[in-house]
C-alpha cells in the first residue's frame, strides 16, 4: 500500500452549496482587507458544482445582497422576480382559492435554479482564490483526540467487492486548522461527528421532509414568469405537506411536492403523488401537452430551531442545511445557509488572526448566529413542523401558541403498520399511479433517467442494509416495505423468491435524497458517500 497522501490547508469546507461558497467568498474578501491569504479547499462529491444541488427554489436575496451587492452586474442567474402569487386548497377534483398566508408571500424574492446559482457562486469563489475540488467524496473525519483536524476522501477505483481495480487511486487526507461541514441535509460525515462529540445533547431529533420536483416545458407561451402557486390538500391523504408551482419562463414550469417524513403512512410515495397531482383539473390545464424535461428529489431538514445541533467544536463548524437552517413554514433555507457562511467567515478570520481554532474561539460563531436573522426567523416557527397534522384544525392551537413539544420522535419511529393505516384500501393505493405516457406522466425509472444519475456498477454499494432478514421476515409483512415507496428512484425492490420477498438494492439508481437513511422503520439502512463523481448530474434544478 502506498504511503497516505496528505494535504494541509487553512480552511477545509466539506460540500459546495450556497452556504459553503458564501463562506469561501466572504472569507477571501475579509482576508484581503487584512493582507491575509488563507488557503481554502472546498470539496464537492458531484462531478461538477451544482450537480447535486436541488431546491424549489424561491430565493430571499437578503444574504446575496450582503455578500455580492453588485450581483446584477455580474451575470447573476437571479433574474426572475416573483410577479404573481396564489394559494389553493385542492380536493380530488375541485380547488378553492384562498388568501395567500403571510408566511408564503414572496414580494421581492426571486424564482431561481439553485444548481445554476451555485455554479455562478463557484466561479466567483475561484476568482477570489478558493480551490474547489469536484468529484471527491469525503468518507471519514480525522481527529486528534476530540479535535477535528480534517477529512479523508474515498478510495477511487474499487470493484464491487472493495478490491482495487487497475485504475485504483488511494484517498487523500486533507488536514486543516478548521473544518466546516456543509454537506447539506443528513450529512453522512457530520452525523457521525454529532454522535462522537455529542453535539445534539438536549436537542430535539432532527426531522425531515421529502421533496420531489419536475420541470415541465410547453410549446407555447403559457406562463407569466415569476408566478408562484402553493397548494394544500390533494394528492396527500395520510401525510402532511403541500405542492408548489413556479414559473421560470413563459414556457417552463417547476412543479413539486413536499411531504413530511414523520408521516404514519408506510406507502408514502412522493413520486406517485406528484404524478397524481398532474391529473387534477386545476393543475392539468396548465401543463396539458407539456413534457417533463427534468426531475430531482432531496430531503429537507425541517426540525428547525429546536433540532439545531451545537454549531462548533474544537477545529470545526457546521453551517447551512447540515445545521438544519431551514424555515419550514416559508419553505426557505438558501438565504439562511448563505448568512451562516458569512458569519462563519467572520468567525474564522478572527481565529486566523489570533491563531486559535479552539472550541472557545470557534464558539463565537454560534453567538453570531444567535444575534442574526437566522435565529429570529427559526425561533418564530420553532414548532411549526411538529404541530401540523393531516387535520389542520387540530394543528391551530400549537401553531398559535408555538408550544414546544416534548414528545418529538425521529421520523423512522412514526410509521404505522400498513393495515392499520390503509386496511382494505392498500392495493388500490399502491396501484393508483396514473398511466405513464413517457412524456407528461412518468414511472420512477423514466424519472431517474432525467436526473442523469450515474454510478459505476462495478463499485461498492454505498447503501448499507444492516440486516436483510429484517426486510423479508418483518418489514414486508408489517409495513409493506416503505423503502420501495418513499425512495424516489426505485432503488429498493422486494423480489418474490422462495416463498418470501427478498430485498434487491439497485444502488446505481440512487439520486442521493437520503430518505432511506431517515425513514426506514427499522432504522436498517445507512446512506454513505459513494465514489466521487457518482450520483445525479443536475444542471437546472
Amino acid at each position: 500500500m502506498a504511503e497516505q497522501e496528505s494535504i494541509n490547508v487553512d480552511v477545509l469546507i466539506v460540500g459546495c452549496g450556497s452556504a459553503a461558497l458564501s463562506l469561501g467568498i466572504h472569507l477571501k474578501n475579509l482576508a484581503s482587507k487584512e493582507n491575509l491569504n488563507p488557503t481554502i479547499a472546498i470539496l464537492e462529491k458531484a462531478e461538477s458544482v451544482g450537480g447535486h444541488s436541488v431546491s424549489g427554489a424561491v430565493l430571499n436575496p437578503i444574504a446575496l445582497n450582503e455578500l455580492i451587492p453588485n450581483h446584477k452586474e455580474l451575470n447573476s442567474p437571479v433574474t426572475t422576480s416573483v410577479s404573481k402569487e396564489q394559494f389553493h386548497f385542492l380536493s380530488k377534483s375541485k380547488n378553492l382559492r384562498l388568501p395567500v398566508p403571510p408566511s408564503l408571500k414572496n414580494k421581492g424574492n426571486y424564482v431561481i435554479s439553485v444548481s445554476k446559482f451555485n455554479r455562478w457562486l463557484s466561479e466567483i469563489a475561484i476568482q477570489k482564490g478558493a480551490d474547489i475540488f469536484t468529484g471527491f467524496s469525503a468518507v471519514e473525519t480525522l481527529y486528534d483526540s476530540d479535535r477535528v483536524i480534517g477529512v479523508k476522501t474515498s478510495d477511487m477505483g474499487l470493484d464491487k467487492h472493495s478490491k482495487p481495480k487497475t485504475n485504483f487511486e488511494q484517498g487523500i487526507e486533507l488536514k486543516a486548522k478548521v473544518t466546516v461541514f456543509a454537506e447539506g441535509p443528513r450529512g453522512s460525515l457530520f452525523s457521525k461527528v454529532c454522535e462522537k462529540l455529542n453535539l445534539r445533547s438536549g436537542k430535539a431529533p432532527d426531522t425531515y421532509s421529502e421533496g420531489v420536483k419536475e420541470i415541465i416545458q410547453v410549446n407555447e407561451d403559457r406562463f407569466i414568469p415569476g408566478t408562484i402557486i402553493h397548494t394544500l390538500g390533494y394528492p396527500l391523504k395520510k401525510s402532511v405537506g403541500g405542492t408548489f408551482l413556479y414559473a421560470i419562463s413563459k414556457r417552463e414550469l417547476v412543479i413539486g411536492l413536499v411531504g413530511y417524513l414523520n408521516t404514519i403512512d408506510p406507502l408514502f410515495d412522493p413520486h406517485r403523488y406528484l404524478q397524481q397531482l398532474k391529473v387534477h383539473p386545476f393543475i392539468h390545464k396548465m401543463i396539458k401537452g407539456g413534457e417533463v424535461v427534468s426531475y430531482a428529489a432531496r430531503c429537507i431538514p425541517s426540525g428547525g430551531y429546536n433540532s439545531m445541533p451545537r454549531l462548533f467544536a474544537d477545529g470545526m463548524l457546521v453551517i447551512g442545511d447540515s445545521a438544519g437552517m431551514v424555515d419550514d413554514q416559508k419553505l426557505k433555507g438558501i438565504h439562511l445557509g448563505m448568512k451562516s457562511g458569512i458569519l462563519a467567515a467572520e468567525t474564522i478570520l478572527d481565529c486566523i488572526k489570533e491563531n486559535d481554532f479552539s472550541k472557545k474561539s470557534l464558539g463565537k460563531f454560534e453567538d453570531r448566529v444567535s444575534k442574526s436573522y437566522i435565529k429570529n426567523e427559526l425561533y418564530k416557527v420553532r414548532n411549526f413542523h411538529h404541530s401540523l397534522s393531516p387535520s389542520i384544525i387540530r394543528s391551530i392551537p400549537s401553531l398559535l401558541f408555538q408550544k414546544t413539544k416534548s414528545n418529538i420522535r425521529a421520523d423512522y419511529k412514526t410509521t404505522l403498520p400498513v393495515l392499520d393505516v390503509w386496511g382494505e384500501e392498500r392495493e388500490k393505493e399502491i396501484n393508483s399511479l396514473p398511466k405513464p405516457d413517457g412524456k407528461l406522466f412518468l414511472d420512477k425509472l423514466s424519472s431517474v433517467y432525467l436526473t442523469k444519475t450515474k454510478h459505476d456498477e462495478d463499485s461498492p454499494n454505498h447503501l448499507k442494509v444492516h440486516d436483510t432478514k429484517i426486510c423479508s421476515d418483518s418489514c414486508y409483512e408489517t409495513f409493506n416495505s416503505p423503502c420501495h415507496f418513499f425512495c424516489p428512484a426505485n432503488v429498493y425492490e422486494m423480489i418474490p423468491q422462495e416463498g418470501k420477498h427478498q430485498l434487491q438494492v439497485n444502488f446505481t439508481n440512487c439520486i442521493h435524497c437520503k430518505a432511506c437513511d431517515i425513514k426506514c422503520p427499522h432504522n436498517n439502512i445507512s446512506w454513505t458517500a459513494p465514489e466521487g463523481g457518482g450520483g445525479p448530474g443536475y444542471t437546472d434544478t
